[in-house]
């Protein structure tokens, strides 16, 4: 972690602008809106290669989070249970979520789905620690997850530099065998994230842990980085390891030199992405109305 001070209103949770967020979902309402979908070549049919789509959504499910005018569990359930069917999408990346709701959403799309899970914590001033819990009742704890349409195996959590006092996101990866395929799945610590150090910056630390544990061809990760794509606009690109955009791409990156990326908030930024090794064949970008972020698809060859 380092030392920094910066201009305020660009951090996740912080919440200046989380309060624009909410009153911008308000306004989009519970329709969903599909965006532009960008294709990376021909696509191939199934019976020449297997391809796999995966999804990144932070859900805004922690009802405490700025998040009571983003929409109910019930709505959120089905976008959710949309983005595994009618999208197809056979795993997603979960943040802001909550550990009930989510056992809820698995039991419903049937016994061949899995869950990996892992809750928030918090940490104060004394150094105790506790798990955050949804501020709904019958919820659970709060936490970030991957909900796969395969089995899970080798599931891990990746250590990497936490808040000393305030709450601990973190890292999370797991193997999906029937593609040969690791997964990493992150929610980083936005700025001022600790309430008793405020100008440490921890996400290049921890970008370069989800990058470390990613490494692979045969991977897919990301998820909620809380950091605009590097650039000459962006004043933390310093933040950003080598390996993202170079030796693996985006999933909405349109060449070897582009670092720009469709807005996956309301408040018009770019805070998650996907990342793999492998040839991307579709990146799409969904609003599901029940949510301060909107849902981002890759779909990747994986034979």
């Amino acid at each position: 972690m380092h030392p920094a001070t910066s201009p305020p209103g660009s951090g996740h949770m912080g919440i200046p602008w989380r309060r624009v967020a909410v009153a911008a979902v308000a306004l989009l309402g519970l329709a969903t809106a599909v965006t532009a979908i960008q294709a990376y070549g021909p696509d191939r049919s199934a019976a020449s290669t297997r391809t796999l789509t995966v999804a990144t959504w932070n859900m805004c499910g922690v009802r405490q989070w700025g998040c009571a005018a983003t929409g109910g569990w019930a709505e959120k359930r089905t976008r959710l249970g949309g983005l595994a069917t009618r999208a197809g999408a056979r795993v997603i990346f979960l943040q802001e979520t909550c550990g009930a709701e989510l056992e809820s959403v698995r039991r419903g799309l049937g016994g061949s789905w899995h869950t990996a899970f892992r809750a928030y914590s918090e940490r104060d001033a004394a150094g105790r620690t506790a798990p955050v819990r949804c501020d709904t009742p019958g919820a659970g704890t709060a936490g970030f997850a991957i909900l796969s349409a395969y089995p899970l195996s080798a599931v891990t959590t990746v250590a990497s530099q936490q808040p000393t006092v305030g709450v601990r996101r973190g890292i999370l990866c797991a193997t999906v065998a029937a593609h040969e395929l690791r997964l990493c799945t992150a929610h980083l610590s936005p700025r001022h994230s600790d309430a008793a150090h405020p100008s440490w910056e921890f996400r290049d630390d921890q970008l370069k842990a989800l990058a470390h544990a990613a490494d692979a061809r045969r991977t897919v990760y990301g998820g909620d980085l809380n950091v605009n794509p590097p650039g000459s606009r962006n004043p933390f690109s310093w933040v950003w390891p080598s390996g993202p955009y170079t030796d693996q791409r985006e999933c909405d990156q349109t060449s070897a030199s582009s670092r720009a990326g469709r807005d996956t908030h309301v408040s018009g930024h770019k805070f998650d992405y996907l990342f793999t090794g492998l040839p991307r064949v579709r990146c799409s970008v969904r609003d599901t109305g029940t949510s301060d972020h909107y849902a981002l698809l890759l779909r990747v060859r994986t034979g």
